[in-house]
């Protein structure tokens, strides 16, 4: 294969980035892994799609890259957990499903401590390195965020 000009550098990025963000969703985990968590890490995917408003059933099958049926079994459980709420539609079909109080609460709770650990490893940074970090990766939400028309496309992480 041919090399081109910046495509080692990019590789290596990659690798760099690759490494890190290892580290960055072992942070990431610490908050999610505790005793107060009552969901697995698909069950909280759910909830972090339910986050951004009430979803028919199909939508977060979709969302989940799921089936319907597997997607509906993860509301059971949900709902019996009490983190989500099921509205019914106009047609009986259709169920609408949102975040409940309680499931509102769980991901705030983990919100907090996921900024609490990510503050606390940012603090031993020094302060140009913070900035270049947030610099870079608003850079990189932005180049991932783009389609490559040009476009841009919706992709978000939980916040």
């Amino acid at each position: 294969m041919v090399s081109t000009p910046g495509r080692d550098d990019a590789e290596e990025a990659a690798a760099a980035l690759d490494e890190a963000a290892g580290a960055l969703m072992d942070v990431w985990a610490r908050a999610h892994h505790t005793s107060d968590v009552p969901v697995p890490a698909t069950q909280l995917r759910a909830l972090f799609v339910l986050e951004r408003g009430p979803v028919n059933v199909s939508s977060l099958a979709t969302e989940l890259d799921a089936l319907v049926s597997s997607a509906s079994r993860l509301c059971d459980r949900l709902e019996a957990g009490g983190l989500l709420l099921r509205d019914p539609g106009r047609d009986r079909r259709e169920v609408t499903v949102r975040l409940s109080a309680e499931g509102q609460a769980l991901l705030d709770r983990l919100r907090l401590r996921r900024r609490e650990e990510l503050a606390r490893v940012l603090s031993t940074m020094s302060s140009p390195a913070r900035a270049a970090l947030l610099w870079g990766l608003t850079q990189f939400h932005e180049a991932a965020s783009a389609s490559p028309d040009g476009k841009g496309r919706s992709f978000s992480l939980p916040a």
